[in-house]
């Protein structure tokens, strides 16, 4: 399990996704919510408050202001704020942020894409929002951007 917990405001949703893809617990409300029940939620929770909003970083305790808007510069900073660890770790979903679970190859049968269940031996699963991830090519570019956020 990873040390760190978050809750990401809505400018940075792709971040949420791809913490949540390192195996990071990363609440990510809808824009619908205001910043002061953002930031109650972060202190209630015990979560870092990730933002690129100054002005809710100024109030909310322990914030983050992630000061880039590319997704490999926001990692790095993230790695050298607080020694984030960058790795790929398929244990959460990124769209729901539940656990997810590596399920038999059989599970996956009729559920994913034919040509998907012939090239690949693991999927892991999301039972909350049924949805189903494998090591597929999109894997090497998703490692590249890591390693890349890594060398800041």
């Amino acid at each position: 399990m990873k040390e760190f917990r978050f809750i990401a405001d809505h400018m940075l949703g792709k971040l949420a996704r791809w913490l949540r893809l390192m195996g990071y617990d990363v609440l990510y409300p809808s824009p619908a919510m205001c910043d002061d029940d953002i930031a109650w939620l972060a202190d209630k929770e015990h979560r870092i408050l990730l933002t690129r909003d100054r002005v809710l970083a100024g109030r909310a305790r322990g914030a983050i202001l992630v000061e880039s808007d590319m997704l490999e510069e926001q990692l790095a900073e993230l790695k050298n704020r607080i020694g984030l660890s960058l790795e790929l770790e398929l244990s959460r979903c990124s769209v729901c942020n539940a656990p997810i679970e590596l399920v038999d190859h059989g599970f996956a049968r009729n559920k994913v894409p034919e040509k998907i269940l012939i090239a690949f031996d693991e999927f892991w699963y999301c039972r909350r929002c049924r949805k189903f991830y494998w090591y597929g090519s999109h894997v090497e570019n998703m490692q590249l951007r890591i390693r890349n956020a890594n060398r800041d």
